[in-house]
């Protein structure tokens, strides 16, 4: 259910916002059917949630065409006119350099780029920031990204890495498959972050975009012989504090 200043809000209040067939419908939808209720203080709250949630969706699914590789932290690598490579294989931006232009040139130079799951899921989220941010305001409040699993999150990402238990799941939405029968040999494939792009569609770095059963059947290919534990999709999620992020939005002034 969605509530809105503590009154229910029902999906065609939202008809002529957005259409049938879009991302913000589906979630709209989503929500109104859930058990799990969906309180915002105004109808703008709601909105930005929307749009930032699109906003991961189109990144997750532009980052799986960009050609970043898949890498273990040893055997990472990153555009050094960028970033800086650390000794633990993350990334640090350089000083003097434009933190959205180091972010929009992931999406652009990708084959520079290898990296492991969570950490592509963290460089989804910036760039998902980045498309409802103007430029300006990005780079003042992430002036010193590092890109390295949840190791060094920045604060106002903080809940992504930290998943919590709900009923109710989203587009734009963490989620994480776990492979508790994982080959020690490839310790790499012990699970799978992924963002959840529709009712049944995740993008996994390395994996690519599939259903459930497909990244399953992936996860299940790198387990000890003889395995009796089938991987599998744990019932929480991770997300970014949109009422933080929107206020931020809010006060700038160019």
């Amino acid at each position: 259910m969605i509530k809105i200043a503590g009154t229910p809000a029902e999906p065609q209040n939202f008809e002529n916002d957005y259409p049938h067939n879009s991302i913000e419908w589906l979630i709209i939808q989503t929500m109104s059917e859930s058990t799990e209720n969906y309180e915002y203080n105004s109808e703008d709250e709601l909105k930005f949630e929307l749009e930032l949630r699109k906003a991961t969706v189109n990144a997750a699914i532009a980052l799986d065409h960009s050609g970043m590789e898949f890498a273990i932290f040893r055997k990472s690598k990153c555009n050094s006119d960028y970033w800086n490579r650390t000794a633990e294989g993350g990334f640090e931006l350089k000083n003097g350099v434009s933190a959205s232009a180091a972010i929009r040139d992931i999406f652009q130079s990708g084959p520079k780029y290898a990296t492991e799951c969570a950490t592509a899921i963290l460089i989804v989220y910036y760039r998902a920031v980045l498309a409802v941010f103007p430029d300006a305001l990005f780079d003042k409040v992430f002036s010193d990204i590092q890109l390295m699993n949840w190791h060094h999150i920045d604060p106002l990402l903080k809940s992504v890495g930290l998943m919590a238990t709900t009923s109710g799941f989203l587009p734009g939405d963490r989620r994480y498959f776990k492979n508790p029968d994982v080959n020690p040999e490839t310790p790499e494939w012990q699970g799978e972050n992924v963002i959840m792009l529709g009712s049944d569609t995740f993008y996994g770095h390395g994996i690519g975009i599939h259903n459930e059963a497909t990244m399953i059947k992936a996860l299940n290919q790198n387990r000890i012989e003889d395995a009796q534990k089938s991987a599998y999709l744990i019932k929480r999620a991770g997300r970014p504090d949109f009422e933080k992020l929107m206020k931020i939005r809010n006060t700038y002034h160019a």
